[in-house]
């Protein structure tokens, strides 16, 4: 099962941490894996993009840490959306992910 953890403060996600698999499927064939990894890089790749310093993250097999560094908009609606996107893929394979949020 692939477990996310959202930390808020003041509702602006500060960290977000993705570890696990999902056991959908096999490794390296499994659409759930593939599909929040591919949600989770892309949304760490479009924030670098914009700004390198303001994220830092860590990424092994099967975690991924996200910590912002500095608050913006565009940090904000980013992860937001990534934390919307895995809502509603949770909502197809319950089974697969659990995403727990900390104020």
């Amino acid at each position: 099962m692939i477990k996310v953890n959202v930390k808020r403060n003041d509702n602006k996600v500060y960290e977000l941490v993705i570890k696990g698999h999902a056991g959908y499927g096999e490794r390296g064939t499994d659409i759930v894996c593939a599909a929040v990894s591919t949600m989770a890089i892309t949304v760490v790749n479009d924030i670098i993009a914009l700004d390198n310093d303001s994220i830092d993250y860590e990424e092994n097999s099967g975690l991924l840490i996200i910590r912002v560094k500095r608050d913006t908009e565009v940090n904000n609606k980013l992860l937001d959306n990534l934390v919307r996107m895995l809502t509603e893929l949770k909502v197809q394979y319950p089974k697969n992910i659990e995403i727990r949020n900390e104020d």
